[in-house]
Order: structure tokens, then C-alpha cells, then sequence
């Protein structure tokens, strides 16, 4: 087995920030991010051996390209160091995590910066919807809907329906928790945002569809934002504990990892697996059991806390079944049992997720590791679950084309 790879520690951006409005744009928010990191885990740019970089779409939004170019006008000491940008849609954060991993498994490096950024904000909505459909099969899929995505999740929630029945409460109920865990989190794009009881129903006033079974309140956002997380071997690790008076122990490490490539195609997913029987994405249920395998997890309940991709209420509802806490068709059971609330036997999105906290695609999967690690050093602040020891983190890249599972802790 390689050795531990460590998480040192990082910082994120605020989540609320419209960075266009304030005249800035994707350097200023990788720039301003990526020093917030190394302040807030005590680094200098000098110390970091590689870079990698997790964006989706620059090109698209911001007509930008070659992004790892711009960290040697973060920093002049970063001048030299080898940059690399990776892309698998919402997952394309974690495929930098994995990438950093590997460095530093392979023994090329001994300390990584990853960082994950998007800047959406800066065109219209319509017109982030359209990029944003990139990551789907262009001109095959939800053909003829205004928002692919919202159309596209609203056939799983369909599917859900048609093979186990599907009330629209636990998905509300979803979004709630969500909503709810945002408001105690300080860099949540909602944390401010006020809401009713019937944001929560079939109210076409205060909650109007947006496609099919997904109203707004079943929706994650489009947010600018950037992550950034520092990862080291254990003698990097152990170096850098030993200067701080820390105990190596004590710092957060990835204890296993899995990721998965499904078929493109959601309605090839979906044959499949109608085929096969049992869990809707047997893609995303091997990425979970791998990282948990790996991580020598044998039960759900031996996880303290879960960060998961809710792009939309029901792919939240998806992975509630796919890490084992319910059978396939029934994570109504969790919701309703208030498993998966603060305070509940597992946690699920104490962070407020990508419905509450907010979505900046590259960063996504970069933010959930920076969650997780602050979980489990008991730097969560007002989200902390009360002794996390063991957090997972689940990312989903287009229809759960790409699944990327981590499990953090000490």
C-alpha cells in the first residue's frame, strides 16, 4: 500500500461574492483564494513542488485557457513549479485531488497545492445553463429543454418514481437540511437568504418548476468560487507537524479513494441498471465501497459525517442509498428518521451542500476535501459535527458519468 497522503489545510472562497461585480475576475479569484490557503495553513509558495488545477469550463465562461499559467503571477515563487489543469465536469476537483495523490504516492513530490476554481456568474443564466450542458452528450440528450440539467435530473427523479414510488416531501425535506446547514456556514452563497414554508411545496409562486419534478428548491446553484487544499507525504507531514508542535496523528489524511467512468448517456445508465436490478448507479455505488474498502470501512454508521453532491435534491437522495445507509428505494427511510440531519446518526452535508453552500463546478470536489478535513481537525466552526473522526466526500461529474469518492480523517 503507498503511504498516507496528508491534508495540511486550506481556505475557500466566499461562496456569496459575485466576482464580475466587484471587477474581478478567474485570476483574481484563484489568486486571492490560493493566498488565503497558504496563510491559513501556515505555507509560503516557495514550499509547494506541484500545482494542480480543477476547472470545468474556463474556456466557456471566461475564454480562458492554460489556467496553471496564471499561479506564477500568484506568486513569483511559483514560478518553475509543474502545473496541470484536470477536467470531469463537476468532478473535475477531485480528479486534481487524485492527481496530487498520485504525485506525491509515486514519490515525485513531497508537497501539492490543488486547487479548484469556476467563475459562472459572469454571463447570464440562461447562458450558464447552456454551458453547463457541455458535460452531457451534445446534441442527444434533453433535446429541447430550456435547462438540460434540471431536465435531465428530473428523468432520474421520474425513474425514482416509476420503480419505487417517489413523494416530493423527502426531496423537499432535502432541501431544507440544506438550506438550513448554509445558514450557520459563513462563506454559504444563501447563508442570507430568507425562506418561507412554501419555498418548500408545489407552490408555483414561491417555488416554481423549473423542469419537470424539480422546482427551484431542488436546485443547486451557479456560483464563482475557488478551493484550495495543500497535500503532503507523511515526511513532508511529519516535518511540517514537528515545527507547529503538532502530533502527526492529528492531522487528516486520505484513508481511501474510489472513482469510477459510467457511460456518457443517462438513458444508458439507466437501461442498465433497470437491467440489473438493485441500485440505479451501480457506478457510483463501486466508487463508495472502493474508497470504503480502501479506507477499511465495513459499515455506513462507521462514518461520522457525509459531504455529498447535491447538484439537485435527488441526486442527494441518490447517494443517501448508494452509500448504504438505506436499500435502493428507500432513502426516504433516512429523511424521515432524521438520520441525515444535524444531530442525526450520520450527518449529511453539514456544510449546506451545493443546494445551500453553493456550486462553483471546478471547486466543488476540492471544497467537499477542505470539509472534510475541517470536520476532522474540529475547525468546522457552527457545521462541526461533534466528533468527527471519519468524513467521506462523494462528487459527481455530469449524470454520474464520473464518481469520485474520498474518505478523510485521523
Amino acid at each position: 500500500m503507498p503511504e498516507p497522503v496528508f491534508i495540511l489545510g486550506g481556505a475557500q472562497s466566499d461562496f456569496a461574492r459575485n466576482w464580475t461585480r466587484d471587477n474581478k475576475g478567474l485570476f483574481e479569484l484563484i489568486s486571492e483564494t490560493t493566498q488565503a490557503g497558504l496563510e491559513a495553513a501556515d505555507l509560503a509558495a516557495r514550499d509547494v513542488d506541484v500545482i494542480h488545477i480543477g476547472n470545468f469550463a474556463g474556456e466557456l465562461f471566461c475564454g480562458q485557457g492554460l489556467i496553471g499559467g496564471m499561479m506564477a503571477h500568484v506568486d513569483p515563487d511559483f514560478e518553475g513549479k509543474p502545473t496541470s489543469r484536470h477536467e470531469a465536469a463537476c468532478a473535475s476537483g477531485s480528479m486534481a485531488i487524485m492527481a496530487a495523490m498520485a504525485d506525491i504516492e509515486a514519490g515525485r513530490y513531497g508537497l501539492a497545492a490543488v486547487v479548484g476554481v469556476e467563475l459562472m456568474r459572469n454571463v447570464p443564466g440562461q447562458r450558464a445553463a447552456e454551458i453547463l450542458g457541455a458535460a452531457a452528450w451534445a446534441d442527444r440528450e434533453a433535446l429541447g429543454a430550456r435547462y438540460l440539467w434540471p431536465a435531465m435530473f428530473s428523468d432520474l427523479a421520474e425513474e425514482y418514481d416509476q420503480r419505487y414510488g417517489l413523494d416530493r416531501r423527502h426531496l423537499a425535506e432535502i432541501s431544507r437540511i440544506n438550506f438550513d446547514n448554509a445558514k450557520r456556514n459563513p462563506a454559504a452563497q444563501s447563508r442570507a437568504w430568507s425562506f418561507t414554508e412554501a419555498s418548500f411545496e408545489a407552490d408555483d409562486d414561491a417555488n416554481p418548476v423549473v423542469e419537470g419534478w424539480m422546482r427551484r428548491s431542488d436546485c443547486g446553484q451557479v456560483t464563482d468560487g475557488a478551493a484550495t487544499i495543500f497535500l503532503a507525504s507523511g515526511a513532508v507531514a511529519q516535518e511540517y507537524a514537528t515545527r507547529r508542535g503538532l502530533d502527526l496523528a492529528d492531522i487528516p489524511r486520505f484513508k481511501g479513494w474510489g472513482h469510477t467512468t459510467a457511460p456518457l448517456m443517462m438513458e444508458t445508465k439507466l437501461a442498465k441498471s433497470r437491467e440489473s436490478g438493485g441500485y440505479m448507479f451501480p457506478w457510483v455505488r463501486k466508487a463508495i465501497t472502493d474508497a470504503c474498502g480502501r479506507a477499511g470501512i465495513t459499515e455506513t454508521r462507521q462514518l461520522d459525517a457525509i459531504e455529498t453532491h447535491d447538484c439537485f435534491s435527488i441526486t442527494e437522495y441518490m447517494a443517501i442509498e448508494h452509500f448504504g445507509l438505506t436499500a435502493p428505494g428507500e432513502a426516504w427511510k433516512a429523511i424521515e428518521a432524521g438520520i441525515i440531519a444535524p444531530g442525526g446518526a450520520l450527518p449529511v452535508n453539514p456544510s449546506g451542500g451545493l443546494i445551500g453552500l453553493g456550486h462553483p463546478v471546478g471547486a466543488t470536489g476540492v471544497r467537499m476535501a477542505l470539509d472534510a478535513w475541517r470536520q476532522t481537525s474540529g475547525r468546522s466552526g457552527d457545521t462541526q459535527v461533534e466528533g468527527a473522526r471519519t468524513v467521506a466526500t462523494y462528487n459527481v461529474g455530469g449524470s454520474t458519468t464520473a464518481s469520485a469518492c474520498f474518505v478523510i480523517g485521523v
